[in-house]
């Protein structure tokens, strides 16, 4: 077994397995650690959806890293295709951001403004999805906010990585890790290996790396709950959304309902009290719906940092040491241009100075004023 390489990466999820994809192709002597099996967690419990337009406010900064991201799914769906065989679900179609109220649309109007973005009045929502509720008044059709089938995209990205020369150990928990002269011992389940950087990537379970390593960031957890249905008659085209909650088409004649956001919960299994949340919801959207038979449900934990902005970038005083953790809703959507911008941290490349300012593992939490 292999024990020295040139970068470990900590986490065998979306985000990891895109790094070593992209580290992989540039010829760089990768390992990938995962605790259980690759994409076993988060990722998994993700629906997939690539919202840069429906998951993001800020569209002056996070936007265009979103954005990008984004746009690396249409060429990565026949490059990883090409190398691992493996389809990731790219679909078409895009969200209908849905607005019941002059307020709903006010929110809407900055994602609008955007020139991929359409208005569409109530008339026109519900000619295109006759199922709909009456009480819509209207709509943002985002026609770029596609979706992906998560474990595909991460299988596909560790299987290439895999086939470029990166090697992947499952079921290998990364007990502890220290510097020893110019390079790292990282101490496994499955012995020691040695890496002359290391990438911490494993989601919420971060937190413990922060402060073995002196920093004090922190993750907090957000449980998300999803349902998944038959779709036996409801002729849904489109991802509906509304209020962070979504009713998504899959090709397999599923429809996924998401997802409950419950803070500082450990717990992956999900409740009677989720499935009702959701079911309530997806009622208000779609009422046919409770027409359709019940498939599965699940959940996962999202890692939340203090800004909902992950951290991608060096330690702060440990060159050798980089994170790329904390994508809260959006980890599928940001795993490409995550995997982009370590890789070009890594090997010293331009990286925009705005993003790795707003990424940055220091940064300052914003000061609470007091009346």
């Amino acid at each position: 077994m292999k024990k020295t390489f040139d970068v470990a990466i900590i986490g065998g999820g979306i985000i990891g397995c895109s790094i070593a994809y992209y580290l992989a192709k540039e010829k760089l002597d990768v390992a990938v650690f995962e605790s259980q099996q690759i994409g076993g967690k988060a990722t998994s419990a993700a629906a997939g959806m690539l919202g840069a337009h429906s998951e993001c406010d800020d569209l002056n900064l996070f936007y265009p890293f979103a954005r990008s991201s984004q746009l690396a799914y249409l060429h990565l769906q026949e490059e990883l295709k090409e190398i691992s065989g493996i389809d990731i679900g790219l679909t078409h179609g895009g969200i209908y951001k849905l607005a019941f109220s002059e307020s709903d649309k006010m929110q809407l109007l900055p994602t609008i403004s955007l020139p991929t973005v359409d208005w569409f009045d109530a008339d026109k929502v519900r000619k295109s999805e006759p199922c709909i509720t009456s009480n819509v008044m209207g709509a943002a059709y985002i026609r770029d906010d596609v979706h992906v089938l998560p474990l595909s995209v991460c299988k596909s990205f560790s299987k290439s990585a895999q086939m470029l020369g990166a090697s992947v150990f499952e079921f290998t928990n990364v007990l502890d890790m220290h510097k020893k002269d110019s390079s790292y011992v990282i101490k496994t389940t499955k012995g020691s290996f040695d890496s002359n950087l290391v990438v911490v990537a494993n989601g919420v379970w971060s937190s413990t790396f922060f402060q073995n390593l002196g920093l004090e960031q922190k993750l907090v957890p957000v449980k998300g709950e999803c349902i998944s249905v038959f779709n036996d008659g409801v002729p849904l085209k489109h991802t509906l959304f509304h209020d962070h909650n979504y009713i998504m088409p899959r090709k397999n004649g599923k429809l996924v309902i998401g997802a409950t956001m419950i803070e500082n919960d450990w717990n992956e299994a999900p409740t009677l009290g989720g499935v009702e949340q959701l079911i309530a919801k997806a009622k208000s959207i779609l009422p046919t719906i409770t027409d359709l038979r019940l498939d599965s449900y699940w959940a996962g934990l999202r890692p939340q940092t203090f800004d909902q902005r992950p951290f991608i970038g060096t330690h702060p005083e440990q060159d050798g040491i980089l994170f790329a953790t904390g994508h809260y809703r959006n980890g599928i959507l940001l795993a490409p241009a995550t995997g982009q911008m370590i890789r070009d941290l890594i090997l010293q490349k331009e990286v925009r100075k705005d993003w790795v300012e707003a990424f940055k593992i220091n940064r300052l939490k914003p000061v609470l004023s007091r009346r």
